[in-house]
């Protein structure tokens, strides 16, 4: 592990001791005690008797913080002397990207849709950390977006992955093997 994937796993352990010190509540009204609506996030340490920590972001939010950090040790890996960032590199960061983006912007619906709905109803796409006292996120739809995200990439990175000379060689070989086959079958 070199100097920068060390500096890039320090600063997740630091994302997740943030995670942990501050947690994503959601707040019960008397309006709709059996109704969570996302209450923001609040210190772990400070009391909250009308709140209980959102655990589905939560853990989607330490998902993030993990893959990020994949990424980045993938980015920040040695390059056996190849110059540039490669298009493997920059489907890397751009999945980084997005998914940071699909945090601060998740999916929200209206708390009243909830009780009569038996599906989650869509609100649109807010900032996180503005003022949604109406709203609830809708978790379905942000695990959705999530897995989505990390499939396209993680295909995009093995469809932008170029051979080694080994593999070349390898396929090179068997290539050969076939076709020599096929004519020792053909003179039988």
């Amino acid at each position: 592990m070199n100097r920068a994937q060390q500096v890039a796993c320090v600063a997740a352990l630091l994302n997740l001791l943030l995670l942990g010190l501050f947690p994503p509540y959601d707040d019960y009204t008397l309006a709709s005690p059996n109704l969570p609506i996302f209450g923001g996030f609040k210190s772990l340490l400070s009391e909250h008797p009308q709140s209980q920590i959102n655990a589905s972001l939560l853990i989607l939010e330490i998902i993030v913080v993990l893959v990020n950090l994949s990424i980045a040790l993938l980015l920040l890996r040695d390059r056996d002397g190849r110059p540039g960032f490669g298009a493997q590199n920059t489907t890397l960061l751009l999945t980084g990207i997005n998914l940071l983006l699909v945090l601060l912007f998740p999916p929200y619906e209206y708390f009243f849709a909830v009780t009569r709905a038996t599906l989650p109803t869509f609100e649109g796409f807010h900032f996180i950390f503005g003022d949604n006292p109406d709203r609830v996120i809708v978790t379905t739809l942000l695990y959705l977006e999530v897995i989505f995200v990390l499939v396209n990439g993680g295909l995009i990175w093995l469809l932008l992955q170029k051979k080694s000379a080994a593999q070349l060689a390898a396929e090179q070989g068997l290539s050969v093997m076939l076709t020599m086959q096929k004519k020792a079958g053909t003179r039988r």
